[in-house]
């Protein structure tokens, strides 16, 4: 009897271990999963963002090198007073005193399609295919249901169905009104962005000093590396330093913009390492402003409205850059006139 009730015993642990459902993915490969999405996505910023930057950083000499041989309207700055602290008024050279609009326009053509600079188009399919992970093989209804959500064409024939808390969902009213309820991230973003590129287009070239072993250009591309670096460390402190008010930061920016404006038209800061602490100031204000702001939105927006709302957020730096480059430029122009 017992070893009958011994085997029986031993038939039903058996029977156990063949109906127990295999275990989820573990928590490591969750883990493996979320690193690889986050150098995926580091790496596509990154290949957005190089060329980018490396234009604007190297603007001064790239629009210096193509001067044309018949070109006439290079100023070699003359024997002009020098102010107290040593710097020029103006000192603009041949990107400056060029027919207006003429080397700005090559510069806007080449901000519109850097990729004719550098070109990283081959790593962002490999990051896509090979690092991010795809969310349907997350998604916890089972193998059944992802491996149908893999086999949806990628062009479809008819409408598909649209889900409760996606945006294209939403109705024209529903997205006016969302519309307006972000106008208070919006215009903060849009002034921030329209200060900082004011003065990175219109006053960097002009902020020349001549008490320092730098060159113009080598100014030039310090101001553009000191901004660029406050951006990349206000974007990353948004775990440590969290800003609910971003009209707070587009009124400092602003006082930047009034502060370097006033510099460059009476010449009283002494030293170039005060404008650097400056430059670097104003790279932390736009890129606090740019996360904080993003960041606000996704918490404060319901899901139904939120895909929506980041999107149509975006338009703010692109619509301050735009502002800002069409009355730099002509600010520009009429300050080295003024040499």
């Amino acid at each position: 009897m017992g070893g009958c009730a011994g085997s029986r015993r031993r038939f039903s642990d058996s029977e156990g271990e063949e109906t127990v459902p295999e275990p989820r993915l573990p928590l490591l490969d969750h883990q493996g999963a979320h690193w690889k999405n986050a150098v995926g996505f580091w790496l596509l910023g990154l290949c957005n963002n190089f060329s980018y930057v490396v234009m604007l950083s190297a603007a001064h000499d790239i629009l210096s090198h193509k001067r044309t041989s018949g070109n006439q309207s290079h100023v070699d700055p003359g024997p002009t007073p020098i102010p107290h602290n040593s710097s020029s008024r103006f000192d603009c050279n041949s990107v400056s005193t060029a027919p207006p609009g003429s080397r700005q326009w090559d510069l806007c053509c080449w901000k519109l399609c850097p990729g004719c600079l550098f070109s990283f188009c081959g790593d962002q399919p490999v990051c896509y295919f090979l690092l991010l992970t795809s969310p349907e093989a997350q998604d916890p209804g089972g193998e059944e249901e992802a491996e149908s959500a893999a086999r949806q064409p990628l062009i479809r024939t008819e409408a598909p169905e649209s889900k409760p808390g996606s945006s294209s969902s939403l109705s024209l009213r529903e997205r006016w009104t969302v519309f307006k309820g972000l106008l208070w991230y919006i215009v903060p973003l849009v002034v921030v962005y329209f200060a900082e590129y004011f003065i990175n287009q219109g006053l960097f070239e002009l902020l020349f000093f001549r008490n320092t072993s730098l060159s113009h250009a080598q100014q030039y591309r310090w101001y553009q590396m000191l901004y660029q670096a406050g951006v990349f460390a206000s974007r990353s402190s948004l775990r440590c330093c969290r800003i609910r008010f971003t009209w707070a930061l587009a009124l400092l920016q602003c006082l930047n913009l009034v502060f370097l404006l006033a510099d460059v038209w009476f010449s009283f800061l002494p030293s170039i390492y005060l404008v650097f602490l400056i430059i670097l100031y104003e790279g932390l204000l736009g890129g606090a402003a740019y996360v904080n702001t993003f960041h606000n939105i996704a918490l404060e927006t319901s899901d139904e409205h939120r895909e929506f709302a980041m999107a149509a957020t975006c338009i703010s730096d692109t619509l301050g850059i735009s502002l800002s480059g069409l009355l730099a430029l002509p600010l520009h122009d009429f300050l080295c006139q003024l040499s």
